[in-house]
């Protein structure tokens, strides 16, 4: 399955469209036993509509606490953050965005349709939207034959498409995604990259993808922001110039590897921050 996220990108000034998600010199802070410790510094960061932006770095940089403050499950120490243009507690008492987390987070005692429905039900929906709905979403995800399976019945991927399709259950512009590929092998990993990228082009979501895998990032994003060791701070963003259409034989272009290659570079180069991304 070909999937392809470049055409809907909004350049930044294009018809004077805000971001859909906006960070200025955010700062996060934890008080511990052992003192003060400094988690995030000074993160200044934009994604447009449409966008699918991934963040990259070493273990313990910040990056599930950036993509938690944007989802309100964490507040800044410092700083302000613009979520479809409100405050993130207005954003998510809105709606208006889905979050998919590394575990599946699914209850054993509904079955495979009940959990996409669940959102529907808490809102408070109507029937119809309420039986509608989740099959819809289950045929997106390629799942709608298995609307009846309990979650245990089902492999990880499988349990992973599952939450991607509840996570849209509410047309959410914005999906904000905490590695959730990461416990499954790679073959899978792949395939699943492009279902997402295939779900996400066609409810243009807006995405947000935490990730430790530099091959995944520069296949699925349209920019990659690479953070630094801790206290995070943005090194370098990378723009993603593969086509639009990505697929299989997308891994296998030279670009590809030249994308790979400059995003470990990165990575690397910690003491040396590379150009901040040139809108």
């Amino acid at each position: 399955m070909a999937a392809g996220r470049g055409g809907g990108v909004i350049a930044r000034g294009e018809a004077n469209v805000p971001p859909i998600i906006e960070l200025a010199s955010v700062r996060k802070t934890f008080a511990s036993p052992a003192g003060t410790m400094e988690a995030l510094a000074d993160i200044s960061l934009q994604v447009d509509a449409g966008e699918f932006v991934s963040i990259i770095g070493p273990s313990g940089c910040g990056k599930s606490t950036l993509l938690r403050i944007v989802g309100d499950l964490v507040e800044p120490s410092a700083g302000t953050v613009q979520v479809n243009g409100k405050s993130p507690r207005q954003a998510r008492l809105d709606r208006d965005y889905g979050i998919v987390f590394q575990t599946p987070v699914l209850y054993e005692w509904r079955t495979v349709l009940e959990n996409v429905r669940l959102p529907l039900e808490v809102t408070g929906r109507p029937r119809a939207e309420r039986e509608s709905r989740p099959p819809a979403l289950l045929r997106l995800v390629g799942l709608e034959s298995f609307r009846d399976h309990r979650p245990s019945q089902l492999s990880g991927g499988m349990q992973q498409r599952v939450s991607i399709a509840r996570a849209l259950a509410l047309r959410p512009a914005i999906l904000l995604m905490d590695e959730p590929f990461g416990a499954l092998d790679e073959m899978t990993r792949e395939r699943l990259n492009q279902e997402l990228l295939a779900v996400a082009s066609e409810t243009n979501a807006t995405v947000m993808f935490v990730t430790h895998s530099i091959p995944e990032a520069v296949f699925m994003s349209s920019r990659v922001v690479v953070m630094s060791p801790r206290p995070g701070r943005i090194e370098r963003i990378v723009r993603v110039d593969l086509p639009p259409e990505r697929d299989e034989k997308t891994r296998a272009l030279p670009r590809f590897f030249e994308l790979v290659t400059t995003v470990r570079q990165s990575l690397r180069a910690d003491a040396n921050p590379g150009p901040r991304d040139p809108r």
